[in-house]
């Protein structure tokens, strides 16, 4: 039963929804958070010396915060966010799919869980109302101040 649940486009997409505008408001509040994530479907830019990479584990959590935090934006379905990695604090761009985001967490509280199985290419196919999402952004963009975390 659960796992007709977890592997729904409909579920998948409401979720990736939900991710979206919990991070949007955490932008707004300028709130710090955590992303208990996929490794797997994360990608550097530019890739991260083998060294750094073989240690990150299958769930891998990242903090934005302090210039991570203020790098930090979404487009195309995707969170990224610059960050130092390894003694030689490594500069990358962290490129995650929000429905690879497993866990939000604050202050070592997850504040949100993601149990849909993310499958890409179907949630190009749902079709959601997106009135609720062109409403929180457009309230999110209503203050020139947050106009840093989005690319257009």
């Amino acid at each position: 039963m659960l796992e007709q649940v977890i592997e729904d486009k409909r579920f998948a997409a409401l979720m990736q929804k939900n991710i979206q505008e919990l991070l949007v408001h955490f932008f707004q509040k300028e709130q710090n958070f955590g992303i208990l994530c996929k490794i797997g479907d994360v990608s550097f830019d530019p890739p991260l010396p083998s060294s750094i990479n073989s240690e990150f584990r299958s769930l891998t959590l990242f903090f934005l915060a302090g210039y991570t935090f203020e790098s930090a934006y979404i487009q195309d379905d995707m969170l990224y966010f610059e960050a130092g990695f390894g003694p030689e604090n490594f500069g990358s761009i962290v490129r995650v799919p929000l429905l690879s985001i497993m866990q939000v967490i604050i202050d070592e509280t997850p504040v949100l869980i993601n149990l849909a199985i993310y499958k890409q290419e179907e949630i190009k196919e749902v079709d959601l109302d997106e009135n609720g999402v062109e409403n929180s952004m457009k309230s999110f963009l209503s203050n020139p101040e947050n106009s840093k975390f989005l690319k257009k």
